[in-house]
């Protein structure tokens, strides 16, 4: 009896020590995502980088008098990937007037060598090869590619992904766009490539491209507001594993872990979901090209 009591004892010994040790980890993980323990590029700032111009619907609330942000200015917070950012920023423990805004064009967010960002938000999807040469986020947003046409001209009568080989298409240089149209289209013209996606729109307003490949909200943003007298075509079949986007930081920086746990709240409490309701609800929705 006294050899089980003692080994009763030995047990909750170890489960207590356990339980310690657990506890012990918990709160070293908390405080390592303490805002005064977050290793930042500028002490006491969420620097956060994004393109411009800042379009919608990823960007809203129009670029007040002499700000330097074009058609939209994300330190207004509206727009998906603003209310996504300053959502995240309060989970760190950052108030508004602690986050600053930076300019980052869209490939030089993802290529090698130091950052000018703590994380970078600018519908940049994961790809294994981005993944070597900086760290992302888990996604904060799932997307489908989807084709804009000019209504009435030949390519708006197609509607299987196979039909479109034989057209000129377009995307913007260094995107998951212009990769599905090299890898699950294969058009027999040769792909266009440009800089920035409204170089890509003004060709396609000027029929020097058929089509141009886009995420599915920015689509419908190109169709109701950049592009006269154009339609979705649709939408293409989502990938195995699918495409998301996620915040992108320099390479194995600690923030991507506490920015991680941060999402991981917002999408618990429901305010990601929300947030998504507000700004793209009118962006989802268009047939599939099969």
């Amino acid at each position: 009896m006294r050899k089980m009591f003692v080994a009763s004892i030995a047990v909750i010994a170890v489960l207590s020590a356990f339980a310690a040790s657990a506890g012990s980890a918990v709160r070293t993980a908390a405080a390592s995502c303490a805002k005064a323990n977050l290793t930042l590029v500028k002490d006491g700032t969420l620097t956060i980088g994004t393109d411009n111009p800042a379009y919608p619907p990823w960007y809203a609330g129009g670029s007040p008098k002499g700000s330097k942000w074009k058609i939209n200015d994300p330190s207004t917070g509206k727009g998906f990937e603003p209310a996504v950012a300053y959502a995240v920023a309060a989970k760190l423990g950052f108030a508004r007037s602690a986050v600053s805004w930076t300019y980052v064009p869209f490939t030089r967010s993802f290529a090698p060598g130091n950052k000018p960002f703590d994380f970078d938000i600018n519908q940049i999807s994961y790809t294994a090869a981005r993944a070597k040469v900086v760290t992302f986020s888990s996604s904060y947003y799932d997307v489908n590619q989807a084709l804009v046409v000019i209504k009435g001209t030949r390519i708006a009568s197609v509607h299987t992904v196979a039909g479109l080989r034989s057209f000129k298409l377009g995307a913007q240089l260094g995107t998951t766009s212009y990769a599905y149209i090299k890898s699950a289209i294969a058009p027999t013209q040769q792909v266009s490539v440009f800089n920035q996606n409204a170089s890509a729109i003004q060709a396609l307003k000027n029929k020097q491209i058929d089509g141009l490949v886009v995420d599915l909200p920015t689509a419908f943003y190109v169709t109701a507001v950049q592009v006269e007298n154009s339609v979705i075509l649709g939408q293409f079949p989502t990938d195995t594993g699918g495409e998301h986007f996620g915040m992108v930081f320099a390479k194995t920086s600690p923030l991507a872990s506490c920015v991680n746990k941060a999402l991981a709240r917002l999408k618990a409490d429901g305010t990601l979901a929300k947030i998504q309701q507000t700004w793209l609800a009118k962006a989802t929705g268009a047939p599939v090209l099969k």
